[in-house]
């Protein structure tokens, strides 16, 4: 089964290579860029917001299928925000759900998703059996992802977050982007996290991107032999 991660930056692309033996060979698509791991996925460094991201997976994922070697599966990877206590600095977090926290509409009686105004989805669900593999492989916590488009950065917003979606435990900005392409494909989506930062006020200072890159690698690297082995016929 071939899989396609995509991460939002380059940074984050090359954490993950770490965790694959050989040297990644870059390959040009109309529209996007892989690196091609020997014996490994095939690595999309897809950019920053949701938009992005789903318009260079579903290029490479257009690609594939017009290859006729399509991708049995699409993982979103990257580094993100934790909701403290349950995702504290530097641990991993796998999504059961990877939801658009802020695709609606703002109102006099609070937010709307989009789809209590009528429209499309806001949340997609990853393989159970893929989840729990995962977890199990990693020692992540699985809870909600959030996608945002813009990122957290009040204690009040990070409240209101909880209260709409109490079993988030991490934001980011790409996965519902990257899970959109995906699902338009017909391709399940898998979305690992690792925290550099609490959701809430900014604090820079408080940041440990470096220790989150490196918890990004090692578990890749413990999660690889899952990719490799997972049935998707297990969730059917």
């Amino acid at each position: 089964m071939r899989v396609l991660v995509a991460t939002a930056v380059p940074v984050e692309r090359d954490a993950v290579a770490r965790a694959f033996p050989g040297t990644a060979r870059e390959v040009r698509l109309p529209g996007a860029v892989l690196h091609r791991v020997p014996g490994g996925p095939d690595l999309l460094a897809a950019g920053v917001g949701p938009a992005l991201a789903a318009a260079r997976t579903a290029a490479a994922l257009t690609a594939a299928a017009l290859e006729d070697a399509p991708y049995g599966l699409v993982v979103s990877a990257g580094i993100g925000g934790g909701f403290p206590p349950e995702a504290p600095l530097g641990s991993l977090v796998v999504a059961d759900e990877i939801t658009a926290a802020d695709l609606g509409a703002e109102t006099a009686d609070g937010f709307l998703p989009v789809t209590e105004l009528g429209f499309g989805t806001v949340t997609h669900r990853p393989p159970a059996s893929l989840v729990r593999a995962a977890v199990s492989a990693t020692g992540a916590r699985p809870g909600t992802v959030l996608t945002v488009s813009t990122v957290t950065g009040t204690a009040a917003r990070a409240a209101a977050l909880r209260i709409r979606h109490p079993h988030a435990l991490a934001e980011a900005m790409e996965g519902f982007g990257v899970a959109e392409a995906a699902a338009a494909h017909g391709v399940p989506v898998l979305e690992l996290r690792a925290v550099s930062n609490p959701v809430g006020p900014r604090d820079r200072a408080a940041w440990r991107i470096g220790d989150a890159l490196t918890a990004l690698a090692t578990g890749f690297g413990k999660l690889a032999p899952v990719l490799e082995s997972w049935n998707p016929h297990d969730d059917r």
